[in-house]
């Protein structure tokens, strides 16, 4: 499959700025969701559709590496800086989603975030309140910032077009956002960052 800064800084949806876990215990309703969304065709390669978007970042250039102070090692652990541009055509809003298939149960989300306006081109650390933050694969409604167990990790940084709002809520699953952006997903584009593990 192929490949988000807001002006935005709504207090209530503010990312946590500190986050260290370098273990992460999974439950297994978050397992079993997984294997839902394996079975469905949908995790393993997430959402599709024609790639007309460019996504970038000014804190690494695609397939470089996350700076630390965006991972648990270091720094505020905040999700690093996105922008988008491109042919939007058919665009109502936008979704984005970071995973890391190099996990070790498999792809794990580390960040969804679902109905940004159609007008934005970026993404930062403050969520604007229009738009929901899905549970990710941590458990938490929020960011997860880049933790590798070992050795080095992709973490795809992936925008999607969406035809229309996906009516979804903060309280969806993994399952249910999924669904939805393969439904209206009409463009994306995918920025990939690497993060190697720090004894």
């Amino acid at each position: 499959m192929p490949n988000s800064p807001l002006p935005f800084r709504p207090q209530q949806n503010r990312v946590p700025s500190v986050y260290r876990p370098h273990v992460w215990c999974v439950p297994a309703e978050t397992v079993a969701q997984a294997w839902l969304l394996t079975s469905a065709g949908s995790a393993r390669s997430g959402p599709s559709a024609a790639q007309t978007l460019t996504v970038s970042s000014t804190a690494f250039r695609d397939g470089g590496t996350i700076p630390v102070e965006f991972t648990c090692t270091g720094g505020s652990g905040d999700p690093p800086p996105l922008t988008w541009s491109g042919d939007p055509t058919g665009a109502k809003g936008f979704a984005v989603v970071v995973d890391d298939p190099d996990a070790p149960g498999g792809d794990f989300y580390h960040w969804v975030v679902i109905d940004l306006p159609a007008t934005a081109t970026g993404l930062g650390p403050d969520v604007p309140a229009s738009a929901h933050q899905v549970k990710n694969s941590a458990g938490a409604t929020a960011w997860t910032p880049p933790c590798p167990p070992s050795g080095t990790h992709h973490y795809r940084f992936t925008v999607y077009g969406l035809s229309a709002p996906t009516g979804l809520g903060g309280d969806s699953s993994l399952r249910e956002a999924f669904r939805t952006i393969q439904r209206t997903a009409v463009v994306q584009g995918r920025l990939t960052g690497l993060v190697t593990h720090q004894d």
